[in-house]
């Protein structure tokens, strides 16, 4: 849209929903300009979005298109922008994010509201920006702001940027009078009009600024390649302004092309189709006012956290007073610890606690519209809260579990509503962990299961639908993967050697390390309820069990796996961890030999892949996207590797069945051999 404001022409994006530059945004842009630029009446331009978006950027799904390479491309309109006879000023509302930064930073001026979110979030798909912003950021904004806004993604808001000098002025309201103003000030002033291209920099504060930079990556980024990406960019914008563009234009379509970037705009997708419930079950979600959470323990405060941000109403229910108290202390902490780094304000934090109800009433259940029971992971104390519950919530309530293994069915069959009945997954801790796993019972209605996903989205968490089987999708493949972990340890594997290979792919953490954090009992008394039904004939290392049977439960004993001081863990196994495990393997009669990196990171992998083409073919699993979405966000698996699914499509597929097969004999009876064509066709 074209429209006059005196001798100012304001040019308005309008490409619904968040103005990205898809090609028709771009032509209409570089139009609109032209014919501003020709008319000898005007004297200035502003660009501007609307409330929710001056522009999110490049649309993702374009990339790698024939539609990406209509002209004008993005650099060819910021280039036209940039060397206006008129002034142009961009007037920042709402999110103004990756090419739209970049759009804005090639105006002359840039005007915002105090609540407007710029950022450049290139990093999240692999990617550095493309379009001039790591040029013109640096001139502007200086190298550190620069660089944290290029390296984190994170936006931030134009009154935080107010000092910053890439904004000349931040206003709090009339965003539009500010911009207009701006641009017959620059009017008025005439030619050369302000231009990042014309400001310079030292080249050897560059230099040094980038050398310290790349000295404090962390192992992980070190496996990004958008990460050294990003700096030599930087480095380019020591030297000729061409010669930087073309070298971050360079960088950007390597990284486009590149493995990384093509998994984590895969996990870009594949996060938007998961929070999706497949056609069968989609219905409408039942209205929720009021959460009421049994259980105040870390979980349940967790939960209680994420719904009283969510602007609901909570019923925080205990036992006794004492647990209560405990439990209402962890909200209030979590609060005040907000409020301390200035993260949220006063108000806010006290508007959220005036909506908790802490109680050990059981009859208060009758005012909720869900129920979400958080206690511990036992089924005869499931059993006995849902009796509970479904004897004072109102009909028409939706009850859930928070249950990591149990059978939801099973906890279903202690009301006498098991339609009503669905598991919600939280992973710990449920303030943070943005995956909800979503269970689907055997009698669970349509309209419960889109309630789950629908409070998944109001907590702003990642809801998975899966089906009810034992760890649902996310435990049942990692169990997988730490048996096959556990099976290399008697082969010949150190826990050290497994741990370091798996986080050299760039896992968070090793399983042996996530053991120990998490503690190693929770593991052994499962294994303990478990034991009646094992086959004898299955392979099954009991190194974990022996370790907890001496005392050695992980960190919080001060030994697992590994030993721990106060100030760091021992990164080596010590004698008594040795000497178990060697005993493992004779017992075996397996003759020990070391396993290389790639070995390892191959088998866990395997492992991973041929449970998720089970859960798949069983129905657990809706989509195999999900699957990789869940291991994600819930199990550290590294999102610029996409997925053990997105992994296995890019191997070859006779090597990879080939594989699954020699790990089918290594761990003997019981491994059932997935039909991988369910994820590969």
């Amino acid at each position: 849209m074209y429209e006059l404001h005196g001798t100012i022409a304001v040019i308005t994006l309008n490409h619904p929903p968040v103005n990205s530059l898809g090609a028709a945004l771009r032509q209409h842009l570089a139009a609109a300009v032209r014919q501003a630029e020709s008319d000898p009446a005007i004297t200035g331009i502003v660009l501007v979005g609307h409330a929710k978006a001056f522009s999110a950027g490049a649309d993702v799904s374009e990339f790698g298109t024939p539609l990406q390479r209509v002209e004008p491309m993005i650099g060819q309109l910021l280039a036209q922008i940039e060397a206006c006879q008129k002034p142009v000023v961009a007037a920042l509302s709402g999110v103004a994010l990756g090419g739209g930064l970049e759009l804005a930073l090639a105006c002359h001026g840039r005007v915002a509201l105090e609540t407007a979110k710029l950022g450049l979030p290139e990093i999240n798909l692999g990617l550095i920006p493309g379009a001039g912003g790591t040029q013109r950021l640096p001139r502007l904004a200086g190298l550190a702001t620069a660089l944290t806004m290029i390296q984190s993604g994170a936006p931030q808001t134009g009154q935080q940027l107010a000092e910053s000098g890439l904004l000349d002025q931040v206003v709090a309201d009339d965003l539009l009078s500010a911009a207009l103003q701006r641009a017959a000030d620059l009017a008025s002033l005439g030619a050369p009009f302000p231009k990042a291209c014309d400001r310079s920099l030292d080249p050897e504060q560059v230099q040094q600024f980038v050398r310290e930079q790349a000295a404090k990556l962390t192992p992980r980024q070190r496996l990004q390649h958008a990460y050294a990406a990003q700096l030599e960019a930087l480095s380019a914008a020591a030297g000729d302004w061409q010669a930087g563009l073309r070298r971050e234009r360079e960088l950007f379509l390597q990284l486009q092309s590149s493995s990384q970037s093509q998994a984590l705009r895969y996990q870009f997708f594949a996060e938007r189709e998961a929070g999706k419930l497949p056609l069968a079950w989609q219905a409408e979600p039942r209205t929720v006012h009021t959460v009421a959470i049994i259980g105040a323990g870390t979980m349940g405060a967790g939960i209680a956290i994420c719904a009283l941000d969510a602007g609901l109403r909570v019923i925080l229910l205990e036992q006794d007073d004492a647990a209560l108290k405990r439990g209402q202390q962890r909200v209030t902490e979590h609060y005040q610890n907000r409020v301390q780094a200035g993260k949220m304000k006063a108000t806010m934090a006290a508007a959220a606690e005036a909506r908790l109800l802490p109680s050990t009433d059981w009859a208060q259940l009758a005012a909720a519209d869900l129920v979400i029971e958080a206690v511990f992971e036992d089924l005869a104390v499931k059993h006995e809260v849902f009796r509970k519950i479904d004897a004072h919530a109102r009909p028409g309530a939706v009850l859930a579990t928070n249950t990591s293994y149990l059978d939801v069915d099973a906890i279903a069959s202690a009301t006498q509503r098991p339609q009503d009945v669905l598991g919600l997954h939280f992973f710990s801790p449920a303030n943070v962990m943005k995956l909800l796993e979503v269970v689907r019972g055997r009698q669970t209605s349509a309209d419960v299961l889109a309630t789950g996903m629908a409070l998944g989205k109001k907590l702003r968490k990642l809801p998975v639908l899966t089906g009810n089987a034992f760890g649902f999708i996310g435990n049942r493949i990692y169990n997988a993967y730490r048996r096959q972990c556990e099976f290399m340890l008697e082969d010949g594997a150190w826990p050290e050697d497994v741990d370091g290979a798996l986080q050299a792919f760039g896992l968070a953490m090793g399983p042996f390390a996530v053991a120990d954090l998490s503690g190693l009992d929770i593991a052994w008394r499962m294994r303990k309820a478990q034991a009646a039904t094992r086959d004898p004939r299955e392979r099954y290392v009991a190194i974990l069990d022996q370790l907890c049977e001496q005392g050695r439960l992980g960190r919080k004993t001060g030994a697992g796996y590994y030993t721990y001081t106060e100030v760091r863990q021992v990164k080596t196994t010590d004698a008594t961890v040795r000497d178990l495990i060697t005993q493992a393997s004779a017992r075996r009669g397996i003759p020990r030999r070391a396993l290389t990196a790639p070995e390892i990171q191959r088998r866990a992998l395997l492992a991973m892949v041929n449970e998720a083409a089970l859960l798949l073919s069983e129905g657990v699993a809706s989509r195999a996207s999900d699957i990789d979405v869940v291991l994600v966000q819930g199990y550290g698996f590294p999102r610029w590797e996409g997925g053990p699914v997105f992994w296995a499509r890019q191997q070859d597929r006779a090597a990879l069945t080939q594989d699954l097969h020699t790990l089918a004999a290594q761990a003997g009876h019981g491994f059932v051999l997935a039909d991988l064509s369910v994820l590969l066709d």
